[in-house]
């Protein structure tokens, strides 16, 4: 692999996988559009490594306080908001991890990878966000997240593993159906993505752990540098933005490239 293609990779990768508009969707459109074979598992791994980490820098605060709640979690009490916030996004996490499987065992999850399929994830999700965005209430914050908001946003997750979906899109469309705030539903997603991508991160190392040299050692470690890179800079704009901006950019974005693969697609 080029380093060239390998920055674009990562870059793109940091990038989209916190900003509403499907990292995974954008991956898979790359080799379609520059005419290139797919990066592979191993780059796929180390993006996603780089991007986790960018997550767990903004949100340290918040990682800190949920490690910190892990030991009383382990002896079956949530009554602290460490071991609440930990008990919630491991809930939140499981839906995604059923399923997932169950669409890898399956075949589905690469019958799926298709531009139409984007196309029309982009465009639905899209509108779908655009409509929760502008039309939910604003009366929950991120101490109101409970068990019966977790599993339903666990759900609403769970749908992203459609390419073209969007995992933060979707959960922040879920949060907003439900009421709460741009930033804070955006806050509840970022928080979310550190239990999930660390279980795909585990479960794509594991099949291509046996398969390493050094090169693909050395293109991981490049990957992984410059998605943490893009994504801490994509992070950090857009919690910034959402204080004045609403999600509609993105969701144009969405409906622009949604529109282009259809006719691409059915042409």
């Amino acid at each position: 692999m080029s380093l060239f293609y390998l920055l674009i990779v990562a870059i793109v990768q940091g990038i989209t996988e916190f900003l509403p508009v499907s990292s995974s969707g954008h991956l898979i459109l790359l080799p379609f559009f520059l005419g290139t074979h797919d990066q592979g598992q191993a780059i796929d791994v180390a993006v996603h490594v780089g991007t986790l980490g960018a997550v767990i820098l903004y949100f340290w605060r918040d990682v800190k306080i949920g490690l910190a709640g892990l030991p009383r979690l382990m002896t079956g009490r949530t009554d602290t908001p460490g071991s609440k916030l930990a008990f919630l996004l491991i809930v939140a996490t499981i839906p995604v991890i059923l399923i997932g499987l169950i669409l890898k065992v399956t075949g589905l999850a690469d019958a799926m990878r298709s531009p139409a399929v984007i196309g029309w994830t982009m465009l639905i999700f899209g509108l779908a966000l655009y409509w929760f965005d502008q039309k939910g209430a604003e009366m929950k914050g991120e101490a109101d997240w409970n068990l019966k908001d977790a599993i339903k946003l666990g759900l609403w997750q769970a749908v992203a593993l459609i390419p073209g979906t969007s995992r933060s899109g979707i959960t922040i469309t879920g949060a907003r159906a439900m009421g709460y705030t741009r930033a804070d539903a955006a806050k509840i997603s970022m928080l979310m993505s550190i239990p999930t991508i660390m279980a795909s991160g585990i479960l794509l190392g594991a099949e291509v752990v046996g398969d390493a040299d050094w090169a693909m050692l050395k293109d991981a470690a490049i990957g992984a540098v410059f998605a943490f890179g893009a994504a801490l800079l994509a992070l950090t704009l857009m919690m910034r933005l959402l204080k004045s901006v609403s999600f509609t950019p993105y969701v144009i974005y969405r409906v622009i490239l949604g529109v282009i693969l259809l006719g691409i697609s059915y042409s």
